[in-house]
This record gives structure tokens, C-alpha cells and sequence, in this order.
């Protein structure tokens, strides 16, 4: 028999236990009270320490203290030396851990022996958590030269015993500032990175938009300007022919109001993708939807463009089954820009040639017409609209190139090659 597959389980995670929430929140509170008045607390730890100190000096000193005969008000003097400057440990940490050093260094030479010199071990948490670790090893130092002078002067145990469990206590401080720091300063890098995703979240939030706003513009702009153009051709053309046929200038009044549903109708989709409550995730999608033109439609585009009274011959070689979507819409957009051009700059008799070559390299179109030409100074096919530019932007987005610029006059006239290469992705 088989074993059974086995998922591997991942556990969920739960919620921290109740005393850790507690322990969380104190800790905040605390910390937001001594961001807020750092003072106060200051003065709270060091007023806390200060009487414990004093009180110690009163009597309880005598306790553990090999000499006895110590006078009070030097006691009095070492204790207070030894915990008032805890007042100033954030500003001046080093300062204040010198005077209580050398406080603690007449208590052991004395004999005293003052519990009070525990209170250096406070400064020292604060010199790990804010100093460079050269001042901690110093500080450390400092705070042994008072155990040492301890042993040496009152030898009652061995110097294991008085020296090296201090020492200990000393180190473990320092591993806890050290160890505190370390966790502050990975919240605040925590912190800046999640500060800096937002900002970069933000500048591609609105890069994306630009791009977008520019692809609707220049969706825009092909729409508009192509259909437009034809309009005027069949406006022009009807009104031509309506003293000499008026069968003729219907038609023309037809095929005008055809193009014109056709251009309202492709300018309300793009303009219901601009519009707030389709944008919103929370809203439903109520833009209407059509596919992007592909190159089994330019045969409508040069039909409609042939009614505009512009005679348009057109040629195709090989099969486009294997371009991409968005070659397609490309290839459609540069075609109906330059026969829009040809429209509205060639002049009254030219003609156009648009030649589409399906290759295992790619494809090629190539739109040519018979105009003024820019060699007559009277096209302005380059000039400086959004025309050329667009074309190019969309060539560019996948590789390809664009060449456009005047025929040899004579004959004259206007040249768009474009080349776009064969996907890699594609079979």
C-alpha cells in the first residue's frame, strides 16, 4: 500500500496572548510619555533613585559595608553624587557616568561600599543605546576601576567574587542597550522602507496614469482627426455634386452621418473609461465594450477613406493570423494616420498606395501618396501635431521602426514605412 498524499499544513497565525497585547501597550504609552515630556520622566527616574539613594545613606549602608566608620556626611555627599546626575544621563551621558565613576571610586576606597553605585549601571544602558560601542568599551572600563580598587583595599573574598559578578551584570546591560538599539533602529529602517514603497507606490501610481492618459489621447487623436478628415471629404465632394447629382449628394450626406455615429460611438467608449464611478474598484463597470480594430478591418478603413474622394489602391501579401492583437491595432492606427494625412494635406488629386506585406521576419506596410510633398513646401505632414508622434510612440512599443518623410520631386509626394518585428513569444 501507498502512503497518502500529504499537504503541507502551514498554521495561522493567531493573535498575540492577552498579557503580551498588555505588556505591548504599557510599553507604548510609556514610550509615547517619554516622547512627549522627557523631562518629567526624567525627573520621575532621578527624584525614584535619589531618595532610594538617601535612604540607603541614612543606615542601611552599614549593612554590607566593610567599613563603618565612614562619616554620614560624606555618605550623604557619595549618595547623592551618585544618583542626582542621572538628571542629565540623555545630554551628557559620558559626563554623568565620570562623576558617578569617580564617586564610586571614593565609596571603595572608603569602604562604604554604596548600593547606590549600582545606579551607574542605568547610564551605562543609555551610553549602549545611543554612543558608538568604542565609548561603551570605555565607559566599561571606567565602571571596573571601582571594583578593582574594592578588592584591593578590603580583600575579603577572592577577587573572582568581587569583581567578575559585576562584571557580568555590567556586560548584560550592555547586551540589553545594545540588543534594544538594534530592534529600534530595524523599526525605523522598517519605517523608511514602508515610507519609501508608499512614495515609489505613488510616482507609479501616477506614471500609470500619465501613460494612460496618453494612450486615451492619442486613441483620441487617430479617432477624432480620421474621421473628421473623411467627413470633410464627403462634405466637400457632396457639395460638388449637389447641383449636378443629387443622388450623389446623398449619398454623401449618408455615408457622412455614418462616419459621424461611427466616431460618436468610439469617442463615448473611450470617454466611459474616463469617467470616476467606472474607474472605482467599488463601482460597477457600465463602459460599453468593442474590440480594438485589427487588420481584417482596414478594408472598411480604405473603403471609407475611397468615399472621401480619395482613391486608394491596396495590396496584401501573405496572411496576418500570426501577428499579435497589439501589432494589429498598431499596423491599423499608422495606416489610418498616414491615409488621414493624405486627406487633409495631399491636395485634390492625389492618390494613395497602401502596400501590407505579412513575412516570417515580421510585418511591413508601407503607405504611400501622390501629393504636394514636402519637396513642393506644401504638405505639412511633419509638421508639428500629435500625428507623427503618436505613430512613432506606438512603433516604439514593440521594437519596430518607423520611417516618414517626402518622395523625390518630381513626381513628389509622401512616404510612411513602417516595420514591425515578429514577436519572440510567438510560435
Amino acid at each position: 500500500m501507498t502512503e497518502p498524499l500529504t499537504v503541507p499544513h502551514t498554521e495561522p497565525l493567531t493573535a498575540p496572548h492577552p498579557l503580551t497585547r498588555l505588556l505591548q501597550r504599557a510599553t507604548q504609552r510609556v514610550r509615547a510619555f517619554d516622547r512627549r515630556h522627557s523631562l518629567v520622566w526624567d525627573l520621575l527616574v532621578t527624584g525614584f533613585f535619589v531618595v532610594a539613594a538617601l535612604v540607603d545613606a541614612a543606615g542601611g549602608w552599614r549593612n554590607t559595608a566593610p567599613d563603618t566608620d565612614v562619616p554620614g556626611p560624606l555618605v550623604f555627599l557619595l549618595s547623592t553624587a551618585l544618583s542626582l546626575p542621572l538628571l542629565w544621563r540623555r545630554r551628557h551621558p559620558m559626563a554623568v557616568l565620570t562623576v558617578m565613576v569617580a564617586a564610586s571610586l571614593v565609596s571603595s576606597w572608603t569602604g562604604a561600599m554604596l548600593q547606590a553605585s549600582l545606579i551607574q549601571m542605568i547610564v551605562l544602558f543609555s551610553i549602549a543605546m545611543r554612543l558608538p560601542l568604542k565609548t561603551l568599551g570605555r565607559a566599561g572600563l571606567m565602571m571596573t576601576a571601582p571594583l578593582v580598587v574594592g578588592a584591593f583595599r578590603y580583600p575579603e573574598d577572592s577577587w573572582n567574587q568581587q569583581i567578575i559578578p559585576y562584571v557580568w551584570a555590567y556586560a548584560l546591560v550592555a547586551l540589553l542597550g545594545i540588543a534594544v538599539r538594534s530592534r529600534q533602529d530595524y523599526t525605523r529602517a522598517l519605517v523608511e522602507r514602508a515610507r519609501q514603497l508608499e512614495v515609489e507606490r505613488d510616482q507609479q501610481a501616477q506614471l500609470a496614469a500619465a501613460a494612460e492618459r496618453t494612450r486615451i489621447a492619442r486613441e483620441m487623436h487617430d479617432i477624432i482627426g480620421h474621421n473628421l478628415s473623411v467627413i470633410t471629404g464627403l462634405a466637400d465632394g457632396g457639395s460638388y455634386a449637389a447641383a449636378k447629382s443629387p443622388e450623389r449628394a446623398a449619398q454623401a450626406l449618408e455615408a457622412i452621418g455614418t462616419t459621424s455615429r461611427q466616431a460618436l460611438g468610439e469617442l463615448r467608449r473611450l470617454l466611459d473609461v474616463l469617467r470616476d464611478d467606472v474607474l472605482r474598484d467599488d463601482a460597477p463597470a457600465t463602459a460599453e465594450l468593442a474590440p480594438q480594430p485589427a487588420l481584417t478591418d482596414l478594408a472598411r478603413l480604405i473603403d471609407g477613406v475611397r468615399a472621401a474622394g480619395l482613391p486608394v489602391r491596396s495590396t496584401v501579401h501573405g496572411r496576418a493570423d500570426a501577428v499579435p492583437a497589439g501589432r494589429q491595432l498598431t499596423v491599423y492606427r499608422v495606416v489610418q494616420e498616414a491615409l488621414t494625412n493624405t486627406l487633409k494635406h495631399a491636395g485634390p488629386d492625389a492618390t494613395a498606395t497602401v502596400d501590407v506585406i505579412y513575412a516570417d521576419g515580421g510585418v511591413t506596410v508601407e503607405v504611400t501618396d501622390t501629393g504636394l510633398g514636402a519637396g513642393a513646401g506644401g504638405s505639412p505632414h511633419a509638421g508639428g501635431g500629435r500625428g507623427l508622434t503618436g505613430m512613432r510612440e506606438r512603433t516604439a512599443l514593440y521594437d519596430g521602426t518607423l520611417e516618414a518623410g517626402p518622395l523625390p520631386h518630381p513626381p513628389g509626394g509622401w512616404r510612411v514605412r513602417l516595420h514591425l518585428p515578429k514577436d519572440s513569444e510567438t510560435p
